[in-house]
């Protein structure tokens, strides 16, 4: 899964179709994404130390992950990304817009490390 944890990313379907905003959590095991204020939905919560005030709290339930497209710090649009090895071996994410790296995955292997 290329979307990580702070990226920010556009809503392309449902009741926040547009919607701009940052990933909170992933789960890649379920190809889901946890992104802030987006599938809203009430937990009725029982008095407790923790929640003195009880009541219906809102909270984030998590979406699917083809619903979502990340954002492009240098184009700021919606795109798909990409993966790129570069000459030294390191691994890092593009958008396929403009061509910009977004951010590295996986560094460079040390020398001490290949042989």
């Amino acid at each position: 899964m290329l979307i990580h944890t702070g990226d920010l990313v556009e809503v392309k379907t449902g009741n926040a179709r547009g919607t701009r905003a940052k990933v909170l959590s992933v789960q890649p095991d379920a190809g889901k994404v946890l992104v802030e204020g987006v599938n809203l939905v009430y937990r009725h919560m029982k008095r407790s130390q923790k929640n003195p005030q009880g009541g219906r709290l809102s909270r984030e339930m998590p979406i699917n992950v083809s619903n979502v497209l990340i954002v492009c710090g240098a184009c700021s649009k919606s795109t798909r990304i990409g993966l790129r090895i570069s000459a030294d071996g390191s691994k890092a994410r593009y958008c396929k817009k403009c061509g910009v790296d977004i951010g590295v995955i996986k560094p460079a292997r040390s020398k001490a490390q290949s042989t």
